[in-house]
């Protein structure tokens, strides 16, 4: 049963980006939670403060007014060691690019940040293979990324986010670089785990298909949430790589 307590909570949060003369309001006074176990699509045009939203709230990017708490906890009150460990122990990270290190295989990618969470290495490599048929590439671990197809990096991305078994997963467009099967089937793998796990997952979107799939879509413009419904409410239309 899902609980009914947030795991994300944000209050009241700004972000302002300066450069010469130019002044971004990226986040404006934006307030809202995200429960332990749902998964939640945030959505908006470009520009919008979606990806900001996921790197203040993730502790990856500074907060200028507001407070940000990560299970009960305050991220202002952590120093950015703790941060730092916190984010390696507790949160996982898909990104649209993938960023796979080219010269390690399949395996090696997803033991990296096992390593250096401190597992020693036979666990490590336990825990990557673990990871990696999970996602269905138990057949692709001594593969270098150049050997995989985008969906398959992709695979081996989650893999990797979710190998400390994180409370969180972050994903900022996970699909974005995809074909629409293999987008439908990474977002297939997302929700399976999300349900089997409990694991909350946050992602950020420009597909109302991957909306679709969510629990809630919490809709963007200029900075401000204009929307926190229910993803049912969304039309559903293929995957878009929009960007």
């Amino acid at each position: 049963m899902r609980s009914v307590e947030p795991i994300i909570s944000a209050i009241g949060v700004s972000k302002t980006y300066r450069s010469r003369d130019v002044i971004v309001n990226a986040l404006n006074d934006v307030s809202f939670e995200v429960m332990r176990g749902e998964m939640v699509a945030v959505m908006g045009p470009s520009g919008s403060g979606k990806t900001t939203l996921l790197n203040c709230m993730s502790g990856l990017d500074s907060i200028d007014a507001g407070d940000v708490s990560i299970a009960g906890q305050l991220l202002r009150t952590m120093s950015d060691d703790k941060l730092s460990d916190y984010r390696a122990s507790a949160m996982g990270f898909v990104f649209q690019a993938y960023n796979l290190l080219p010269v390690l295989t399949a395996q090696e990618n997803v033991e990296l940040p096992l390593i250096l969470a401190g597992n020693a290495q036979k666990i490590a490599r336990e825990k990557a293979v673990e990871k990696l048929e999970l996602v269905g590439l138990g057949d692709r671990v001594d593969h270098l990324p150049a050997e995989l197809s985008g969906g398959q990096q992709q695979r081996v991305a989650i893999a990797r986010a979710l190998a400390n078994d994180p409370a969180i997963v972050w994903g900022d467009e996970p699909t974005g670089n995809l074909d629409s099967t293999n987008a439908g089937e990474i977002m297939d793998l997302l929700t399976r785990l999300n349900k089997e796990n409990g694991q909350t997952f946050v992602l950020v979107t420009h597909s109302e298909e991957v909306g679709s799939m969510a629990d809630r879509v919490v809709r963007m413009t200029d900075g401000v949430v204009v929307s926190n419904g229910n993803a049912a409410a969304t039309t559903s239309t293929s995957i878009s790589s929009e960007s």
